[in-house]
């Protein structure tokens, strides 16, 4: 397959089965990985039961709830072990935030770069039905997430992506996020590493079934992971320069 799409999933057996029938009527050569971790409503058992028809879903189960980070990481190790591992691999939510007809757009943006963002804050993207506190809580993560990443970037923590084989394979082994800091990391190894970067407009819904997932603490942790990165690299920065 020349495309492979993760869904991380959690209780989202409300979702799973429409929007991967979805993701199968698009006109490309793909698989679909679902990360699921141990989701009490069924979700696991609705993916299985669609391999069964289509043959071409992977799943996963994970024996509990362990991040969005790991769940990503685990999608690309379990993708790029195969022995025709896929050439892109997007990454996307599975309550309908994304919508799946914007994969193929993602794909052909993704032959000319390496890391193609789902925007929301770029000409063309936008946020429907979200309310003033999640518009406002987004834009200062931005914020502070342009700050690590750099400039250039205007959407760093969408988590609607495709990746190349490429920089997945390069960079693998330096993804350790455990939640949604995983869109920063990803985004400073592309940096770090050479790889571009490019923007496509995409406009993001609020989930409208099922309950997010986003807890406290994995918001703590995100928020931990940002004032980390810029401590060390303000420290970096007062270094003095060596004489030559």
């Amino acid at each position: 397959m020349s495309v492979a799409v993760i869904l991380p999933t959690y209780c989202e057996a409300e979702n799973i089965e429409s929007l991967i029938r979805e993701i199968e009527e698009l006109d490309l050569d793909l698989s679909i990985a679902v990360i699921d971790d141990s989701s009490p409503d069924g979700t696991a058992k609705i993916a299985k039961k669609l391999h069964e028809e289509y043959g071409n879903i992977h799943l996963i189960s994970r024996p509990e709830k362990s991040g969005l980070g790991t769940a990503i990481t685990e999608g690309f190790e379990y993708l790029i072990s195969q022995k025709r591992p896929p050439r892109y691999i997007v990454a996307m939510d599975a309550d309908y935030s994304h919508n799946p007809s914007d994969i193929p757009r993602l794909v052909n943006a993704a032959k000319n770069n390496d890391v193609v963002i789902g925007s929301r804050y770029i000409p063309g993207g936008k946020m429907l039905e979200s309310n003033m506190w999640r518009r406002l809580v987004s834009r200062v993560a931005n914020i502070v997430a342009t700050i690590i990443v750099g400039a250039g970037v205007h959407d760093c923590t969408s988590g609607f992506r495709c990746y190349s084989r490429r920089y997945i394979r390069k960079v693998l082994k330096s993804l350790h996020s455990q939640t949604y800091e995983i869109q920063i990391e990803t985004l400073k190894q592309a940096r770090i590493n050479g790889f571009t970067v490019q923007e496509i407009p995409i406009a993001f819904v609020n989930r409208k079934r099922g309950k997010s997932k986003l807890s406290a603490a994995e918001v703590i942790a995100f928020m931990t992971y940002m004032l980390k990165v810029i401590l060390r690299r303000q420290v970096h920065l007062k270094l003095p320069r060596p004489y030559l």
